[in-house]
């Protein structure tokens, strides 16, 4: 089977904002190499957000943010399998964040991840792997079994 990942909003911008561990997530989610990448559906909303920023403080013009959020567009219904906000993800993210004092968001993301690891488990195959840059989220995704790559530290 294919490597399945579920990026949070820091891994997932590297693909579209040049930054530290760009070159590994870029390859390791492009469609030729087989994986399988789930998001959280805010994590959308996450992504333009950091872009934009990003433009408005100048740190990248607005011809290469145009074509981030272009391109974050047409990737998120031909490239991701994104996970909706349900009742269910969003009292699994309130308990995670009583238990590992998670911002908000990162709460979100690590339930939505958990959802993904626990289908997959289920029917037998491995665990999938949360792709994550945020230190805080890595450490309460360890502590809840899952398994975890920081793209900033690998080369």
């Amino acid at each position: 089977m294919a490597q399945v990942y579920f990026a949070d909003t820091s891994a997932l911008s590297k693909r579209y904002v040049t930054e530290i561990g760009s070159a590994w997530v870029q390859a390791a989610l492009h469609p030729h190499s087989g994986a399988t990448t789930y998001i959280v559906h805010i994590t959308a909303v996450e992504l333009i957000s950091a872009i934009t920023r990003r433009e408005r403080g100048g740190t990248i013009s607005p011809s290469d943010a145009s074509n981030a959020r272009n391109a974050l567009r047409t990737h998120l219904n031909a490239e991701y399998k994104i996970i909706k906000m349900s009742d269910a993800l969003i009292n699994s993210a309130m308990n995670l964040t009583e238990i590992h004092g998670l911002r908000g968001y990162d709460a979100v993301q690590l339930a939505a991840a958990k959802e993904v690891d626990s289908l997959y488990t289920a029917q037998g195959f491995p665990h999938i792997t949360l792709l994550s840059s945020d230190n805080e989220l890595n450490v309460a995704a360890r502590a809840e079994g899952l398994s975890v790559t920081n793209p900033n530290n690998v080369f």
